[in-house]
């Protein structure tokens, strides 16, 4: 740089020469004009103008000793809210639903609600067509009837065989009769009895089957199990249900009022969470809105998606308004600690170690004065106790000083300070690029 200097000063200085070696009028050529004498002293000053500014820019930039302060990027301690938190996405669910179903089979002849209908408990869902089983019941009371009347004639007959027995019996006593006569009057009254006892079984056993078939024929009309709102129909109406094997479900009633959030946690941050602990999370379109609850479950028993290994976390949170819907994807974060109001620093500040402070102070040890920051090594995010790390602090005086800091809560961003630094001073968060460097590392990346 001081050498274009020099160059364009000499090259100033030979065309002005050159102009004033052209002809003139004047009769004197060898006594300078007064114009000409002020240029010769114009173009002097600027040449030295232009030398002293080029030694100074020299002896800046090569021979005067460095800023350490301008080869850090500062921050400033300031005050705020830190969370510690362990982020997953879950889904969500009512916490209280039924999947209604259809115990007989039949068709289904009506469907009295809809996707959406708000019920309450024993109201009527849908109907089963109940003539097939109407005619069941119809049969098994005819054959009641049936059993009950032969009931009487053996009534009647036992009746008859007692009055015959007393009667061999009283013959027998007056030595009137023989006994051969009374022992087949003794063995007709057992047998009567025996008859009576065994159509009182089959009457009780039918009575118990039109029991069952007039509960399937009231099974043919569906009614809500809870108070809660229609969710899904998986029926339509004029579908034949088949429920020989298993009940066919028709439609879901769930209650809205509360609804449980399924989150997946990985296996590498499932250690971290506890019962009772709180949670929030977002929905999209929620514009930010936060939902708060208390996680009350961790199931033992993992999901495997993809070789990842999954744990089921659940907490609740209450729906009054009914905002949340089922199906709905949340963006859930666990609190593992936090800190309100707390003095915090960056975690870059942490990376800042004696040795690297040195090399960028000094410059890069292989050359070519580019300041390289070192590899940032932050302490681990959480709240295992308070801890104590090393920052760098600017003094009032220029200098950089090391301090001794005690960290609390902490995440990948932040770090709440307990002790060791104030609001408002200014901590290294990182290496400042040269003005020479290149232009690539100078730009920003975009994101």
């Amino acid at each position: 740089m001081p050498s274009r200097i020099l160059r364009a000063a000499t090259l100033i200085e030979c065309a002005t020469r050159a102009r004033n070696s052209s002809p003139v009028t004047d009769m004197n050529p060898s006594a300078p004009s007064p114009k000409r004498r002020w240029r010769r002293a114009a173009i002097a000053l600027l040449s030295l103008a232009l030398l002293g500014a080029g030694a100074y820019f020299a002896w800046s930039k090569y021979l005067a000793k460095p800023d350490e302060a301008s080869a850090y990027q500062f921050t400033s301690v300031s005050r705020g809210d830190i969370e510690d938190v362990v982020t997953a996405t879950g889904m969500l669910q009512p916490r209280d639903y039924v999947d209604v179903g259809a115990q007989v089979s039949g068709q289904l002849k009506k469907i009295h609600i809809e996707v959406g209908s708000e019920v309450k408990a024993g109201e009527l869902l849908a109907e089963i067509d109940p003539i097939v089983l109407q005619s069941r019941v119809d049969a098994t009371r005819a054959q009641l009837r049936n059993l009950r009347a032969q009931l009487m004639q053996r009534e009647s007959d036992r009746r008859l065989a007692d009055l015959q027995l007393r009667r061999q019996r009283n013959l027998m006593a007056e030595d009137a009769t023989t006994a051969d006569a009374l022992q087949t009057a003794e063995a007709t009254q057992l047998g009567a009895q025996a008859q009576v006892e065994a159509l009182k079984a089959q009457i009780d056993q039918t009575e118990s089957n039109l029991r069952a078939d007039e509960a399937n024929l009231n099974y043919a009309r569906i009614y809500a199990p809870i108070t809660g709102t229609v969710v899904s129909i998986t029926a339509r109406q004029g579908q034949t249900l088949i429920a020989s094997q298993q009940a066919p479900v028709i439609l879901r009633v769930a209650d809205l009022s509360t609804m449980t959030v399924q989150t997946q946690v990985s296996e590498a941050d499932v250690s971290r969470l506890t019962l009772g602990m709180d949670a929030y999370f977002t929905t999209l379109g929620g514009e930010g809105r936060r939902w708060q609850g208390t996680l009350r479950k961790i199931e033992p028993t993992p999901v495997v998606q993809n070789n990842v290994v999954l744990y089921n976390a659940l907490f609740d949170v209450s729906n009054p308004e009914q905002a949340l819907m089922t199906q709905m994807t949340a963006q859930v974060f666990f609190v593992v600690a936090a800190a309100h109001d707390a003095l915090l620093v960056p975690m870059s500040a942490f990376a800042a170690t004696p040795r690297a402070t040195r090399t960028a102070a000094g410059g890069s040890a292989t050359g070519g004065g580019e300041v390289r920051p070192a590899r940032p090594r932050p302490p681990t995010s959480g709240t295992a106790g308070p801890r104590h790390r090393t920052v760098r602090v600017a003094a009032a005086d220029g200098t950089l000083q090391e301090r001794r800091v005690e960290v609390g809560v902490s995440n990948r961003v932040q770090a709440q300070v307990l002790s060791g630094l104030e609001e408002g001073e200014r901590v290294v968060s990182g290496a400042a690029l040269r003005s020479d460097a290149p232009a690539a590392a100078r730009r920003t990346p975009r994101l």
